[in-house]
């Protein structure tokens, strides 16, 4: 699942909650029904403006919006915010991209547990 489908995901839970139909939401956010439905399936990033009138109309935080569900928690945010890969170049790039993401994690792990790590164990 990428961030468009889960805030998509989001706001047609909202909209279900409400009783809001599409054409109420494009109105209140200032877009055509056909822009609203591509939104709704995933298809259109919603711009930052766009997700804070949604977010204002239904009275609830950007925050809130932008939520993954516990279903997809272990979704990779690298991919998330990719989007669909389609090539074979886009994905070697974002393999590397992973593997540089975890040498930084294990690198600021290390440096921050490093006076731990250095201390001797007395037994």
């Amino acid at each position: 699942m990428n961030i468009n489908e889960a805030v998509a995901d989001n706001v047609q839970k909202l909209m279900r909650k409400h009783g809001t139909r599409q054409v109420q939401l494009a109105d209140a956010v200032g877009v055509s029904k056909q822009i609203m439905s591509r939104m709704l399936n995933g298809s259109r990033l919603i711009s930052i403006a766009e997700l804070q009138k949604i977010a204002d109309y239904f009275h609830v935080s950007t925050d809130e919006l932008l939520k993954v569900s516990d279903t997809s928690a272990n979704t990779d945010v690298m991919r998330a915010f990719m989007g669909k890969v389609d090539s074979q170049e886009a994905r070697e790039a974002l393999a590397t991209a992973d593997e540089l993401a975890d040498m930084i994690i294990f690198h600021a792990n290390v440096r921050e547990n490093a006076a731990a790590m250095s201390e001797t164990w007395e037994m």
